[in-house]
């Protein structure tokens, strides 16, 4: 079984948020770029496989700001065997 992490949105406003998040959760390489390229690149090549991105507390308006981000890990889902990814929506009682 693969490594899965977890980026809680709750706390994310931007993609710098994003980022900092992600980088606390896996080691990227020095030349790592805060690009959606950068990113499908290392999951491409520098990630141990299998690994699972799950995103959690979503909000809708973040599904728009991140619609990019979404894109982009779908597509390298698509490309990379071994990768997977999901995302969830807030829960509102």
């Amino acid at each position: 079984m693969g490594k899965t992490i977890y980026i809680d949105f709750t706390n994310i406003g931007d993609y710098e948020d994003f980022y900092a998040d992600l980088k606390s959760k896996i080691i990227l390489p020095d030349y790592f770029g805060d690009n959606l390229d950068a990113l499908s690149d290392v999951i491409s090549g520098e990630l141990e496989l299998p690994f699972h991105i799950e995103f959690i507390n979503m909000s809708v308006d973040q599904l728009e700001t991140f619609e990019d981000l979404l894109e982009t890990l779908e597509d390298t889902e698509d490309e990379v065997e071994g990768f997977s990814f999901s995302f969830y929506l807030e829960q509102f009682e």
